[in-house]
Formats: structure tokens, sequence, C-alpha cells
């Protein structure tokens, strides 16, 4: 397996893992708590890789460290539940496949990546794909939720930019950066959290197990393999990844849910698993070349253990992040 190869196989286990977040979220989780769900996600996973890290940001990376925990996970998962709550699922997910081309719109702007006709097919082919997927006939449309899921995708896709713009800081590994972001996104949501849905409810032992499955394998690995991988790889070529998280869903649902899958949903699947393969094609630039061939002797750099040696399982296995 080539070295891009395997770092685009590590990466795609993020929106793999993200795709069991909504069987998980309806049949482990108490009902009606999208924010507690999302503050229990980011901030147990953020405060473990603090203390496994054991490093804080410097300088600069405060400020920036705020930005990026607000666009990947602050402001994102608020959004995100907004617009599930308000629209039909497949809906939702439809709005949120926009996301490819906010990335290109975004990364020509910032990063200078020119897109060309073949990514911009790939998004909208990658987008039709997931609509095959999801989207039921009759489906409602509701503004506010089509706004929060448009402002939900293009959080995160400013997100993918802006970790690909600012990097990390020297001696700062993958695993203490997005310690940082989970932290800095759970502490946004907090307040929102408790004004919102009020005190904490009742929590039974299958509510625990699976906010202990969506805190540790579904975010703090996941998000760790989505930031890494960021970095490594033309921000189009990783957030064209993202396709895999619906088809993962309709997958579960189908396997463990006795969801249907029709002859449309299938051409869907194998449409969105196209565009996905297609966007990791572009060709590299020399200096991703390098960062790649940098980091090839495994899953974590020298730079990665800020002078302690962090080991962690990387196979986790949770349509909606």
């Amino acid at each position: 397996m080539s070295r891009k190869a395997a770092v685009v196989a590590l990466t795609a286990l993020a929106p793999i893992s993200w795709g069991s977040t909504y069987f998980v979220t309806t049949e482990f989780l108490p009902p009606d708590r999208p924010l507690f769900t999302g503050l229990m996600r980011a901030l147990p996973a953020g405060l473990l890789l603090l203390a496994l890290t054991r490093k804080l940001p410097q300088g600069a990376w405060w400020w920036k460290s705020a930005v990026l925990g607000a666009l990947n996970i602050g402001a994102f998962f608020p959004l995100l539940f907004l617009a599930a709550y308000r629209l039909p699922g497949g809906v939702a997910a439809v709005v949120g496949s926009v996301g490819p081309l906010f990335v290109v719109g975004l990364a020509a702007l910032f990063l200078g990546e020119k897109p060309t006709a073949r990514t911009l097919l790939t998004a909208i082919a990658a987008a039709f794909g997931v609509s095959l997927v999801v989207l039921k006939a009759g489906a409602a449309f509701d503004t506010v939720g089509v706004l929060a899921g448009l402002l939900s995708s293009l959080s995160m896709s400013a997100g993918v930019v802006f970790t690909k713009r600012w990097g990390r800081p020297e001696g700062v590994g993958a695993l203490a950066l997005t310690g940082w972001q989970l932290t800095a996104g759970g502490l946004i949501i907090l307040p929102i959290a408790f004004l919102i849905e009020g005190a904490p409810p009742a929590l039974t032992g299958t509510n625990l197990a699976g906010y202990a499955y969506l805190a540790f394998g579904n975010t703090a690995i996941s998000y760790f393999l989505w930031f890494r991988g960021i970095e490594r790889l033309s921000a189009s070529s990783a957030t064209l990844l993202g396709p895999l998280s619906p088809i993962t869903a309709a997958i579960i649902g189908w396997a463990a849910l006795g969801q249907a899958l029709g002859a449309v949903q299938l051409l869907g699947m194998v449409i969105a698993f196209g565009a996905t393969l297609a966007g990791q094609l572009s060709p590299r630039t020399p200096k991703e070349a390098d960062r790649a061939d940098e980091a090839a002797d495994g899953p974590f750099s020298p730079a990665e253990g800020n002078g302690q040696e962090v080991s962690m399982d990387l196979e986790g296995s949770g349509v909606r992040r």
C-alpha cells in the first residue's frame, strides 16, 4: 500500500465511525437531548487527550484553538443538531453533503488550491449520490432547518480549511491539537446545552456505554485521525471522504434496524463511493508529498509524544458527526 493510500485509509475511518452516530444515538442514548449529547462527545474526549499529551496552547494558539474548536465542534454540533431536529434525516444529510463544494471555494480563497473541473464534478457527484441514498419522496423542507444545515456544513468546511492553513505548532502533535479543539468546542457547547436543555438527564448503564463510545471511539480517536489526515491530504481530498458517513449509516440501518435498501439507494451508494475514490486521485503538491513522507513511520510522528511515548489503538469503529 502506498503512503498516501495508507493516510487516506486511516482518515476514512473517521467518517465511517461518524456513520454509526445515528444508530448509537437512537438505540443507546436518552431522547431529545442533542446538545447534551454534543457536550458529552466533545468535552470528555478533549479532557482525556489533554491529560494524555500534557500540553497546553502557547501564544497565538490559544485563540487559534478556540477558533478551530468553534468551527469544527462548538458551532458545528449545535447547528447540525438543529438541522437534524427541524428536517427529515434525508434532507439534513443532503444539505450537509454540500460541504465539499464549500471546501473547494474556501480552499481556493485561503489555501490557493485552484479548483479543477474534476474536483467540482466529483463534489457534485458525491452530493447527488448521498441524495439518492437518504432522500425520500415527499420530504419536507423547513427554512430554519435548511439554513442551520448549510451553516453547519460551512462551519465544518471552514474548520477543515483553517486546520489545513494553520497546521500545528512546532513540537506539538496532532493528538494535542485535537485535544485543544475538542475541549474548546465542548466549553462552547456547555452553557448552550444547560440554557436550552436544562440539567443533565438521569443516565442508565446503556446511556453511559453509548456516551463512552461516542466520546472516545467516535470522537477522540476519529477526530484525531481526521485532523491528522487534513494535514497530509489536500482539503478537497479530505472532505470528499465525507460521503462514507451516510453510506455507513445506511448500511448500519439496513443491517441492524431492518431499514430497506432499494435499487435507488444502492445506486446512490455506488455514485457516492465512486466520487469518494475519485476525490483521492488528485496529484499532491511537492509540499504535501514531503509531509506524508516525514509522517510515514507510523500513526504518530516523534513530535507527537511531546517527550512522552503515547500509545493508542487506532482501530475504532457511529449519518452525523
